[in-house]
């Protein structure tokens, strides 16, 4: 397991999204990191889709980690999504998506982005811990599995 506790709150963990596409998806994380950290929600899509144009950030087995660099935030921070029902993310696999932790990091600092991204990855590329996740019934019960609460074994 690992300790996302740096770079999520459980404000920022969702379950059971409604979002039919890829679109609507980035429209919605954008509008969750302005409410969460004040960024404009025009500029957070912007990152996602202009980072999306250099490849898909859909790596495989139903997991997508869109990120992106932001003016005004001082530290890396995520959100996690559990889809409701998966959406076509043009994964590497062609495998819907239906686990999604978007990264944004401050504009000017690549070596701390680059370090939360490859951390993230790490830990999404267990096919254990992605399994725990789409089994866990509430926001409450990823929240705890992703920062190594002890609610994690209620998931």
């Amino acid at each position: 397991m690992t300790d996302f506790d740096d770079l999520i709150g459980s404000e920022t963990v969702s379950f059971g999204v409604p979002v039919s596409d890829k679109k609507q998806l980035f429209e919605l994380i954008a509008r969750m990191a302005a409410e969460h950290a004040g960024v404009p929600a025009p500029e957070a899509e912007a990152q996602l889709f202009d980072r999306e144009k250099l490849g898909s950030t859909g790596f495989g087995d139903g997991v997508a980690i869109p990120h992106g660099r932001l003016d005004g935030i001082d530290r890396p921070f995520g959100l996690f999504l559990r889809l409701a029902e998966p959406v076509d993310y043009d994964s590497v696999d062609d495998v819907p998506v239906d686990c999604v932790f978007a990264l944004f990091s401050p504009k000017d600092d690549g070596a701390t982005h680059l370090r939360a991204l490859a951390r993230v990855s790490r830990q999404f590329r267990d096919s254990d811990f992605v399994a725990k996740l789409r089994g866990a019934r509430s926001a409450d019960a990823l929240y705890a599995l992703m920062t190594d609460l002890e609610a994690a074994d209620a998931a």
